[in-house]
């Protein structure tokens, strides 16, 4: 035997083979086949994960162009319902709310475009001819129209001296109007089904946890506060007024929208039983 042993080292040696470089070269062969398959997998898969985003991007891309088209559409609408009627642009009240305005709408535009972007695309499906139900294209016109008298009234009152506001009222205004941005932008943040339309989507939900759990329309809480502060802001005192036939408007569309939820929404009978209020807590 131990000739044999000798006799296949010599032999081995004569023809250059080494078993213990084999198995080195072996398991090497091995490593290197692992890390091709594993840079081949990870190039295929960040291929795979840009096709994703390149059909992800092409999709969204519509809804971009389409919330950029309005933002800007808005604006100018709202530089004219403001300037206009003034027949100034020496109107400072007028450029620090549409300086408000366009901010608080801008940011809440980006913050949907980054974290919610189905609210986004409901939130941009708004007016008379997107409401599904007649009752609501009738009340949303009228909702409309006090919005805009909420702008042009005040912008007359300016052009005409019907009223005096001091600065302070008007930015107190310009304060009320953010903290009632603020306030929809906590809704949008708890509800994503609060669409500018009143319909019911197939997977929606009951909401019933943030200002949800206190009032069952939160939303209409917080927007009554715009009837208020922008005249204000656009130093009228008359023009406040419109928070009269406004507040009927809105509660009009209160009431439908909830025979809507009753009808079309699962579980939001039960939830009318458990918070009571619709508007303010505790009393309505």
């Amino acid at each position: 035997m131990w000739r044999q042993r000798s006799r296949d080292a010599h032999t081995n040696e004569r023809i250059g083979f080494e078993p213990e470089r084999v198995g080195v070269d072996l398991a090497r062969a091995r490593v290197e086949n692992c890390e091709r398959f594993h840079r081949s997998t990870s190039v295929r898969n960040s291929a795979e994960k840009k096709t994703r985003l390149l059909v992800y991007d092409a999709h969204m891309e519509p809804l971009y162009r389409q919330a950029i088209k309005r933002s800007i559409f808005g604006s100018i609408v709202f530089l004219i319902l403001i300037f206009l009627p003034a027949g100034t642009l020496a109107y400072w009240q007028g450029w620090v709310f549409f300086a408000v305005f366009l901010c608080s709408t801008s940011a809440f535009t980006i913050y949907l475009a980054l974290y919610d972007k189905p609210l986004l695309e409901r939130r941009l499906k708004a007016g008379p001819s997107n409401e599904p139900e007649k009752s609501q294209k009738v009340i949303i016109t009228f909702v409309l129209a006090t919005f805009v008298a909420s702008i042009v009234l005040p912008a007359l009152d300016h052009r005409f001296g019907y009223s005096t506001v001091s600065p302070v009222v008007s930015l107190i205004g310009d304060a009320i109007v953010i903290l009632s941005f603020l306030g929809i932008f906590w809704v949008i943040k708890e509800n994503s089904w609060a669409a500018s339309n009143v319909r019911v989507e197939a997977d929606q939900q009951v909401i019933d946890t943030g200002p949800y759990a206190h009032v069952r329309h939160p939303m209409y809480a917080f927007a009554i506060w715009l009837f208020a502060g922008i005249p204000l802001a656009l130093g009228s005192w008359w023009s406040v007024l419109l928070i009269v036939p406004s507040l009927p408007i809105l509660l009009w569309r209160l009431l439908d929208e909830e025979r809507i939820l009753r009808r079309d929404l699962p579980g939001y009978e039960y939830y009318t039983q458990r918070v009571r209020a619709r508007l303010i807590p505790h009393l309505w």
